[in-house]
C-alpha cells in the first residue's frame, strides 16, 4: 500500500523538504496542518494530551456499547482526497484488536500499525515517522492485548529453549526484552506482566527515536504512552 498520495496535498520531495531530518522535522505538522485541516470524523486536538483524551473517551463509548462513529459511509468523498489523523496505534495483528473501533473512531481518525506482538522495529518506526511529521499524528498507543499469543510463544520459547519454525523466531527475538525483564519478579500471571512490559518498551523506544519522534516528543508535539486492551471487557488499560 502507497501511503503518499498526490491527493494528499504532499509528494516525497515535499515529505523531505518539510524535514525529516534533524531540527527541521519540527515544522512539518503545522505546515502540513494548513493543507489538511482537521480529521475528517472529528474536531482536531489542540495538544497531545487532548489527543489522548479523546482516546480515553472514545473507549468508554466502546466498553458501553454506546459508540458514536458507526456510519462509515458518512465524509467517504472527504476521506477519498486526505488523511488528516490526530492518534497512531502501534496494534498487535490478532484478529480481536481493531484500533478504530476500540477507540471508537472514526476511519481517517486513527493511524495503524499493525504487527503480531504490536513491537516496533524499522518498518514501524518509519510510519510512526510518517504519521507524526507528515500526517500531525500527536499521540502514539502502543496497545498490548491480554491473551497475547505472540508474547505466549515468546515465554514459551524461552522456557524450552527452542525456537518456532519458519521466521517466527523474529518475533521471539522482538519480544524476548519484556519476558526477560519481568521474568526475575516471578509475577503470578507471567503473560500478564510480560504484556504491559512490552507495551512499555515498546512505547519508550517510540518517544526515543531521533531524529523525528524524539525532537517532536520535545517540543511538545507528540506523546508516546502504553496500554492492554483487555478483550473480555473491551477496556483500555493504560500504563
Amino acid at each position: 500500500m502507497c501511503l503518499i498520495h498526490e491527493n494528499d496535498g504532499i509528494s516525497r520531495r515535499n515529505l523531505i523538504a518539510g524535514g525529516l531530518a534533524g531540527a527541521g522535522v519540527l515544522a512539518a505538522p503545522a505546515a502540513l496542518a494548513q493543507e489538511a485541516s482537521g480529521s475528517v470524523t472529528t474536531s482536531r486536538p489542540s495538544s497531545p494530551e487532548e489527543a489522548l483524551q479523546l482516546l480515553k473517551e472514545g473507549n468508554a463509548r466502546y466498553v458501553a456499547n454506546a459508540p458514536i462513529n458507526t456510519d462509515h459511509s458518512l465524509d467517504r468523498a472527504k476521506r477519498a482526497q486526505r488523511q488528516k489523523p490526530f492518534a497512531a496505534v502501534v496494534a498487535c495483528s490478532d484478529s480481536r484488536v481493531a484500533p478504530e473501533i476500540v477507540f471508537d473512531q472514526g476511519l481517517g481518525d486513527v493511524f495503524v500499525v499493525r504487527v503480531a506482538g504490536n513491537f516496533i522495529n524499522e518498518d514501524g518506526l518509519a510510519s510512526l515517522e510518517f504519521g507524526a511529521a507528515a500526517l500531525g499524528v500527536q499521540v502514539i498507543v502502543v496497545l498490548g492485548h491480554t491473551a497475547c499469543g505472540a508474547v505466549d510463544a515468546t515465554i514459551q520459547s524461552i522456557e524450552d529453549r527452542t525456537l518456532p519454525p519458519g521466521h517466527l523466531p523474529s518475533l521471539v527475538e522482538a519480544i524476548r526484552p519484556a519476558v526477560y525483564d519481568v521474568m526475575p519478579e516471578e509475577p503470578a500471571d507471567l503473560l500478564s506482566a510480560a504484556i504491559a512490559q512490552n507495551a512499555r518498551l515498546n512505547a519508550e523506544k517510540a518517544s526515543r527515536s531521533g531524529p523525528v519522534l524524539a525532537e517532536l516528543k520535545e517540543a511538545g508535539k507528540l506523546m508516546s504512552v502504553a496500554g492492554v486492551y483487555d478483550i473480555a471487557t473491551g477496556k483500555v488499560e493504560f500504563l
